[in-house]
């Protein structure tokens, strides 16, 4: 959730008062119009009609008007005292606040400090320090600030241990010195990204800006990404394992474009996506795993258009699409593995439109097809694989409008349900490569509800 924009002037300008003349006056006239409407509502629940004439005034009626008199002007000064009251505490917590980013600022520096120094020890000092001063931030863009400087320190120069020269023993001792403090700079944020949004030490809803970051392991598990922006835009993931299990994406951007995914294993099993948007348009997957095992896709949108499958293995396995928007539209498949073995698609948009498959393999083995839409529409299947062996067509709709087929193998072994449409549309016998159940070919080409296809 965005902090409020009023807000974040206040924080900006400082405290700002109106003339004291023109807060009293006002006062008054409100006091006065509230009197009035008190009175003649008094009044006409009365049901008064006039006033009972006085020919003289007694003693009497002279203290009441005197009493009434002192009473009205205990009440203007009552007015006054309490504006004034009004206006002090205001400038005692304006004065406060100064104060506050006073201090805070101080330790700031000495914390920033910290993070500079040689030596690792201190500099995970300051790495905690930043952390604390961030929980402490007297406002929302002070505690971003300290966000900001712990996300700029993982975008430091940074040289993974696949990168080290072969036999430096020294190279290795300050490579791990240093991994140490990232670590813990990525398991502060996980720990903070864990609280919930009403939580006072929660940084939901801030930006993290974690661009061209290098990764060399890493555990954000459980984090919930609810708002705020944050990148991840060509962050390179080269080894060790960096987790996102269980992780929560209900609002805001997550941005994973032009990440490339080169070594080891990359973990979002059981992740929920459930709003907002996650995009790795543009991302290579070159070695590695990267795994989406179980992860449930229930709303907003996860997009891999136009990003490379060059090596390495991407896995859906067991994942629940009911709803929102998965897209690979334009995506290469020119080696290694994508697999949405047992996924079930119940609803909502999986696209592979104008995708290029020219090597590698592809399989929905056993995946369920009940409703929503996976198309294929213009995909280009020239080499590699794309299989649906034991898929089971009970309804939506599975799509291969305008597909070329020209030398990949599609195959469809034990389905069950109806051809996909677009499949048989292209001719029968099938083209090469396309390997179709008999059933499917005595029923005839499924075209019911697809488009032409192009002359």
């Amino acid at each position: 959730m965005s902090p409020n924009p009023s807000r974040r002037r206040t924080e900006r300008r400082g405290l700002q008062l109106w003339p004291v003349g023109i807060v009293l006056t006002a006062t008054f006239t409100m006091a006065v119009v509230v009197a009035a409407i008190t009175f003649y509502a008094g009044w006409d629940l009365l049901g008064a009609r006039k006033l009972k004439p006085e020919p003289s005034i007694d003693s009497k009626t002279l203290f009441d008007m005197v009493k009434l008199s002192f009473g009205v002007v205990a009440g203007a000064g009552a007015l006054v005292a309490l504006v004034v009251a009004y206006r002090r505490q205001r400038v005692d917590e304006a004065g406060a606040l100064r104060e506050s980013t006073r201090l805070h600022t101080e330790r700031f520096t000495a914390a920033v400090t910290q993070l500079g120094d040689d030596s690792a020890a201190v500099r995970l000092g300051g790495v905690h320090a930043l952390a604390g001063l961030a929980d402490d931030a007297p406002t929302r863009a002070l505690r971003q600030t300290g966000i900001d400087v712990l996300c700029a320190y993982l975008r430091l120069p940074y040289v993974a241990e696949s990168d080290l020269p072969e036999g430096d023993e020294e190279a290795r001792h300050t490579y791990l010195a240093l991994r140490e403090v990232r670590m813990t700079v990525i398991r502060l944020i996980r720990d903070h990204l864990r609280l919930p949004l009403q939580h006072q030490h929660s940084w939901q809803g801030h930006d993290f800006d974690l661009t061209e970051v290098t990764f060399d392991g890493g555990d954000l598990s459980g984090a919930q990404f609810s708002g705020g922006a944050v990148s991840f835009s060509g962050a390179r993931f080269v080894s060790a394992q960096v987790r996102f299990d269980g992780a929560l994406f209900t609002s805001g951007v997550v941005s994973f474009d032009w990440a490339e995914f080169c070594g080891h294993v990359v973990r979002f099993d059981g992740a929920r996506f459930s709003g907002g948007e996650v995009t790795f348009d543009g991302a290579v997957f070159s070695g590695g795993e990267v795994r989406f095992d179980g992860a449930r896709f229930s709303g907003g949108e996860v997009t891999f258009d136009g990003a490379r499958f060059s090596g390495g293995e991407v896995r859906f396995d067991g994942a629940r699409f009911s709803d929102g928007e998965v897209t690979f539209d334009g995506a290469r498949f020119s080696d290694g593995e994508v697999t949405f073995d047992g996924a079930v698609f119940s609803g909502g948009e999986v696209t592979f439109d104008g995708a290029v498959f020219s090597g590698g393999e592809v399989r929905f083995d056993g995946a369920r097809f009940s409703d929503g839409e996976v198309t294929f529409d213009g995909a280009v299947f020239s080499g590699g694989e794309v299989r649906f062996d034991g898929a089971v067509f009970s309804g939506g709709e599975v799509r291969f409008n305008r597909s070329e087929f020209s030398g990949a193998t599609l195959g469809f072994i034990d389905p069950d349900g109806p051809a996909p449409f677009g499949v048989l549309s292209l001719g029968s016998p099938p083209p090469t490569g396309v390997m179709v159940p008999d059933e499917w070919l005595s029923d005839g080409p499924n075209t019911d509800s697809a488009t032409p296809p192009t002359p």
